[in-house]
């Protein structure tokens, strides 16, 4: 939640903090703002709404010249999205600038005491306590580093934080606890954010912070020191991202381009990670052995949102090619059970971002409990990748539309990968596992040939558009798809949808069924198949819509259907990387077609990094 960026150098920071707050803006679009130093000047500007907003409220570019600045975008937590509680924040005598990401848990506690000392607040935010914070121990100390650090060490909560002064005009003081905070590292100039897309513009080598760590930046050096002054050495490290992952090119928006990058997204997930020979999957990053995985008798997956919907499906292709059981737990819910972790026991905790805050919080959990915990993510030097004890990158690229799409298809891609090698060390025979990793192989294929509908499915999603609720339906592994595509309709196009398992509609949601209520069905041609096309034809049989999800070929479900949407045959445990195609096509088409702004839904953020 929420983007920050900081620069300080030689060129002009507001151009470079603006540009990189745009790319941050799927982190949270409520407000904005910067603050500039010129000379010793402290100059803010922010605006409520989008940073188009901002822009337009800016002075000329001689009033908001300075080679120091730090910028935010909002995603509200404490206090209403306007102007007053945007970043930055400042103090009483407006000498400290303060721009924040997280929670300050005790905020209300550390308000009164300012007040009653005498300090006025503007805003109804947790983050301006940071900012008359500081100001008061810069007043005591005369040292923005140690002002900052006494501040800290008195807030409980999480922060990523960025701070400038005009009594200090020649640093950036920044540090986190529970919030991601970046450090990039230029030539002649440094930058800090809480995403490495803000600025890999400008460089690829960074220094991601740990927890308690707090950098002083000049011009010319950097020092990090934890909140008792001791010093850090940290290691520089390299991002491999492709620049033109974090453009659009040609698409309308970035969730249309992500849907179209997955034929390539599904391929780099099991690249040079398949053994046709011995029929089975390397995956270096488990950092297991062969008799450490030949141990294991359970596992549980911890997850939040589109990634939960992926862990249900892997959760399926594990116990069918494996079988062990694995329980799937939200990750919000997970540790406030106390859970219960048996010996031989591995916990997988999957984000796309890497920062989710209560995955995170449930990784700490299970480690407390003994378990080993590996990470399936998507982002290299993520704090989940740090602390776990090992994992699986699914490189997918970055991934900026704010409803998940090519993440969710690598995410599954990772897990079909982890069923074929526990099952291999068990008792998969080779030539199913050969004749599974043959049918992996073929799927960036025949995601493309569904792709390849696009304009049909548009076509299919102007019947949608005007509804106020639809109703998905799935069975077996293909129930989680269900819900992913509820949940998508849901995130983009703001029309309520709800997935349920078919047989289950019975029990309840069949006296929602009339003309007016649109049903999406995930029916593939697959064992129960005869038994789903029982249940549409209870819909039928009330009037209900019905577009239906089907296998090349199938004449029969014509007959029943509004609408049928093609997807090409494959094996039961790998259907959801194809039936999940046409339902994440189908919600950006009605997002679109009903005028919304699809990679910026509205309430809704990329990274979720507060509980």
């Amino acid at each position: 939640m929420c983007g920050i960026v900081g620069y300080i150098g030689k060129r002009n920071a507001t151009p470079i903090i603006i540009e990189g707050i745009k790319r941050l803006e799927y982190r949270g679009y409520d407000s904005s703002g910067i603050a500039i130093l010129n000379t010793n000047k402290l100059n803010i500007f922010k605006e409520s709404g989008k940073i188009v907003e901002l822009e337009r409220v800016l002075p000329s570019p001689d009033k908001t010249f300075g080679n120091i600045g730090i910028a935010h975008t909002r995603w509200a937590t404490h206090g209403e999205p306007n102007k007053i509680n945007a970043h930055p924040h400042a103090g009483c005598d407006g000498t400290v600038a303060v721009v924040h990401n997280g929670i300050i848990e005790n905020y209300m506690n550390l308000r009164e005491k300012l007040e009653s000392e005498g300090h006025d607040f503007k805003s109804d935010t947790d983050t301006e306590v940071l900012a008359h914070l500081i100001e008061h121990f810069l007043k005591i100390e005369k040292n923005l580093t140690t002002a900052v650090q006494s501040a800290l060490n008195l807030v409980e909560g999480t922060y990523g934080i960025a701070v400038i002064s005009n009594e200090h005009p020649g640093k950036i003081v920044a540090a986190r606890k529970g919030s991601p905070l970046i450090l990039g590292i230029g030539e002649d100039e440094f930058f800090v954010t809480s995403d490495v897309a803000a600025i890999i513009i400008h460089t690829k080598k960074v220094i991601y912070l740990e927890d308690n760590e707090v950098v002083t930046i000049s011009s010319d050096d950097y020092k990090i020191t934890n909140l008792q002054n001791e010093n850090i050495e940290a290691d520089i490290s390299i991002v491999d991202w492709d620049v033109s992952s974090i453009d659009k090119g040609d698409y309308k928006h970035f969730m249309l381009k992500e849907i179209f990058e997955q034929p390539t997204s599904i391929h780099n997930a099991f690249r040079g990670r398949l053994n046709e020979k011995l029929s089975t999957v390397r995956l270096g990053g488990l950092s297991m052995t062969g008799e450490e995985l030949r141990r294991v008798k359970m596992l549980q997956i911890i997850a939040c949102g589109t990634s939960w919907h992926a862990a249900l499906i892997g959760k399926h292709i594990i116990e069918s090619l494996a079988r062990i059981p694995v329980e799937v737990e939200y990750a919000s819910e997970y540790r406030y059970r106390n859970p219960i972790i048996l010996e031989d026991t591995l916990v997988f905790a999957i984000s796309q971002s890497g920062e989710t805050a209560d995955t995170l919080a449930g990784l700490r959990e299970a480690q407390a409990k003994g378990a080993r915990v590996l990470a399936i993510t998507n982002t290299i030097g993520s704090t989940i990748a740090r602390e776990s004890d090992g994992g699986v990158y699914i490189h997918a690229g970055a991934e900026i539309g704010v409803a998940s799409t090519k993440a969710f298809t690598s995410q599954v891609t990772i897990l079909a990968n982890l069923a074929v090698l526990l099952g291999r060390m068990k008792d998969l025979q080779p030539t199913f596992g050969k004749s599974f990793i043959k049918e992996l192989i073929a799927i960036p294929k025949k995601v493309d040939l569904i792709l390849q509908k696009n304009d049909e499915i548009r076509e299919i999603a102007k019947t949608l558009q005007d509804s106020h609720n639809a109703l998905y339906l799935g069975r077996g592994v293909n129930y989680p798809v269900a819900l992913e595509g509820a949940l998508k309709l849901k995130e983009i196009s703001y029309i309520h949808a709800e997935g349920y398992p078919a047989a289950e509609m019975k029990h309840g949601p069949i006296a929602l069924i009339d003309e007016n209520m649109p049903v999406i069905a995930i029916a593939p041609d697959d064992a129960i198949y005869e038994k789903i096309i029982s249940n549409l034809e209870e819909v039928k049989a009330r009037n209900g819509r019905i577009i239906s999800i089907a296998t090349e070929g199938d004449e029969k479900i014509k007959y029943i259907s509004e609408s049928v949407i093609y997807v090409p045959k494959t094996i039961r445990t790998l259907q959801p990387l194809l039936t999940v195609i046409p339902l994440q096509l189908l919600a950006y088409h009605v997002a679109d077609l009903r005028g919304l702004d699809v990679d910026q839904p509205r309430n809704l953020a990329k990274s979720v990094t507060v509980e």
